[in-house]
């Protein structure tokens, strides 16, 4: 057990980090995982366990500090780009059968959809054009 250098248990234990990090994604376990490597680096070099710990507690709350915040601020961003229905909320459809409050056709983004107006007084004729407000199951509520 003593004929191990410490700078090999220090790289278990970043691979024993690495496992919690993929089973759970939580990525601070990653960043004890570096903090371990970068001590196994120290160790490595011959200063004594205090330095080790020293250099490991560092880097982790480092990284922790610097990237966990990043990393949620980048998590409450809306995408930049629609995807799916949402990209379509606001395009302009032609009324290809009369559209009223109770049905009707348009032709959205290339494809036929069911329409209902927004407003259920309102009728739109074939040929005009619309704009899309919302998407409910696979019919397009224009106004």
């Amino acid at each position: 057990m003593n004929d191990i250098d410490a700078w090999v248990w220090w790289l278990v234990g970043a691979a024993a980090l690495g496992i919690p990090l993929v089973v759970t994604a939580m990525p601070e376990f990653g960043m004890f995982a570096v903090g371990a490597v970068a001590a196994a680096v120290v160790a490595a070099l011959g200063p004594g366990v205090v330095a080790q710990v020293i250099t490991f507690l560092v880097v982790s709350v480092a990284l922790i500090a610097v990237v966990r915040p990043i990393a949620n601020r980048h998590s409450r961003q809306r995408p930049r780009f629609a995807s799916g229905i949402e990209a379509l909320k606001g395009k302009q459809a032609v009324v290809l059968e009369r559209v009223d409050g109770s049905g009707g056709r348009v032709k959205l983004a290339g494809e036929i959809w069911s329409a209902r107006a927004l407003d259920a007084d309102r009728a739109y004729e074939a040929g005009q054009e619309v704009d899309v407000v919302d998407i409910e199951g696979a019919t397009a509520i224009v106004i």
